[in-house]
């Protein structure tokens, strides 16, 4: 009988993508393995009849931040909505709530699991516990010189978290600001700035993914690309008209970028789209990164991509010293250059001025290629450097003494998504595997996951017949502690606020959103 059965009780530690897959992955399968447990065994199936320690399934969603879906939130561009749409999907695990007595699923917001519940309170409360929080904590790092003594040198995360409006990262505008708006000189009136001036500054992005593009394709918009987006208006108002010069480096070549089509298909339609944004790519740096390896890396298998961005790459690639389109600001890729050092402005020796890097060849076999320094230096103005070579990984408070984390990989260290060792740990998305992919990467993943989830389950179940505390234990715990957390109605009580015709700039806009925890809070009690 299903009824003296305990419920499963699940915790989840975060609610971007990875957690929300995984809920809904893993209450799908408990929901069917309770079903087939209870069904009659008419067929010839032997699961059916294979008894379930379990009648239901109880999901607790565990975030730090007061609003959920992480980097769908937090990392997309703002002018990329139709990615955002995959918040209706997430949402609606929550909005279905009730259709089936044999599972739930609550949200926790404002919740920080390390510092406010141990990792151990969290294992002892739940028959499973499921870490799902992502690497939106560090950066993979150039380290050379000047990386972290100059000012106007920040990681594209920061850049993409402070231009989406995370509250954690507002202290980036003023850095934006002075970087992109500098005096020149006490004749300039600051009067003359409009709120569609061009900046004169010169960004460098370090860096050649799909977020790199991202970051020059918001820069190089500004205010009138945006305006309707969900971009917050005091973002808007220092990135103003868009900035004239961003340069896109990497030190490999073309065929060895790790951007998509799409994203470069944007930046060539720029001026096409009335951005007032031309399009540069050097023909000479296509060439130099066309070696025997790079042309059988676009024959090879999996080369169909690349070629297509070859071809694109061609089509928009100018002789040395062509000039390009009439256009006020510019967006440039540039192959084959290594940064070796970030030197200082000559007026003002605390902030970035250069980029010196050296102009490297590609060497190795096809699909292996490293770029080799040739000695020849070249130097790029820089005013504000973004770097983005990846986001790193990071533990949890109270990991290092559990021995979870592999610093060499930055990943939790698992097989299958199941921590080693006799306990009810699992783990998914980016810091199960690495930050990389795409939202949907996290599909596959959750399922790998749940996958390990359903094979412990049925090989060591939890105490047989002992209800774990589950979500009493924790709403005890946070109580105690007087840790206020976001429910889901209150989350959207934020929306509402967010979304509220008062606020918003244009008919269009999707969102203006808020920008403090603080103001979240209060928006959440009205």
């Amino acid at each position: 009988n299903n009824d003296n059965k305990p419920r499963l009780s699940v915790a989840v530690v975060g609610a971007g993508p990875a957690g929300f897959y995984a809920s809904k992955y893993l209450t799908s399968s408990v929901l069917k393995r309770i079903t087939q447990s209870t069904s009659s065994g008419d067929d010839d199936d032997d699961t059916h009849s294979t008894p379930f320690g379990f009648s239901g399934i109880d999901i607790d969603l565990i975030e730090r931040l007061p609003t959920p879906y992480g980097l769908v939130r937090y990392g997309v561009a703002p002018d990329h909505p139709e990615v955002k749409n995959v918040e209706n999907d997430f949402a609606a695990l929550f909005n279905k709530q009730g259709e089936s007595q044999n599972s739930s699923i609550h949200f926790y917001g404002n919740v920080d699991v390390g510092k406010q519940i141990p990792l151990s309170k969290l294992q002892s409360l739940y028959d499973i516990v499921i870490l799902a929080y992502g690497c939106q904590a560090a950066d993979k790092r150039l380290n050379i010189p000047g990386e972290d003594t100059l000012e106007g040198v920040l990681s594209a995360r920061e850049f993409v978290a402070w231009y989406n409006g995370h509250p954690e990262f507002q202290h980036i505008g003023p850095i934006v600001e002075r970087s992109l708006w500098k005096k020149k000189s006490n004749t300039t009136n600051d009067d003359d700035i409009t709120e569609t001036s061009i900046s004169p500054a010169r960004v460098v992005v370090i860096g050649q993914g799909n977020v790199a593009l991202d970051v020059a394709r918001v820069l190089a918009k500004g205010k009138p690309g945006l305006i309707d987006t969900d971009t917050p208006t005091s973002v808007l108002n220092v990135l103003k008209g868009g900035v004239s010069h961003v340069s896109v480096v990497g030190r490999r070549g073309h065929v060895q970028g790790a951007f998509t089509i799409k994203e470069l298909r944007e930046l060539t339609k720029l001026d096409k789209e009335g951005h007032n944004v031309s399009f540069v790519v050097r023909k000479e740096e296509l060439e130099m990164g066309m070696t025997d390896a790079s042309m059988e890396e676009l024959k090879g298998p999996g080369g169909r991509p690349k070629s297509r961005i070859d071809k694109l790459l061609q089509d928009n690639a100018l002789e040395e010293d062509a000039q390009s389109t009439e256009a006020e600001k510019s967006v440039e890729i540039r192959f084959l250059l290594n940064p070796t050092q970030l030197a200082p402005h000559e007026s003002n020796l605390s902030k970035v001025g250069h980029v010196l890097c050296e102009r490297t060849r590609l060497e190795g076999d096809p699909g292996k290629q490293r770029p080799v320094g040739t000695g020849e230096m070249e130097e790029l103005p820089a005013d504000l450097v973004l770097v983005s070579i990846g986001y790193r990984g990071m533990p949890l408070e109270g990991m290092e003494e559990l021995d979870f984390f592999d610093s060499s990989s930055s990943t939790v260290v698992n097989e299958h998504g199941k921590l080693p060792g006799e306990n009810n740990w699992f783990v998914t998305g980016w810091i199960k595997r690495g930050p990389t992919g795409i939202i949907g990467t996290n599909i596959m993943d959750a399922k790998d996951t749940v996958k390990s989830v359903m094979n412990y389950l049925e090989t060591s179940v939890p105490v047989a017949g002992v209800e774990s505390q589950g979500r009493d234990g924790l709403n005890d715990h946070l109580d105690a502690h007087d840790v206020k957390a976001v429910d889901w109605n209150q989350f959207l009580r934020i929306v509402s606020a967010e979304i509220d015709t008062t606020r918003l700039r244009s008919e269009a806009q999707p969102r203006e959103k808020i920008l403090a925890v603080s103001e979240m809070l209060n928006a959440a009690q009205r």
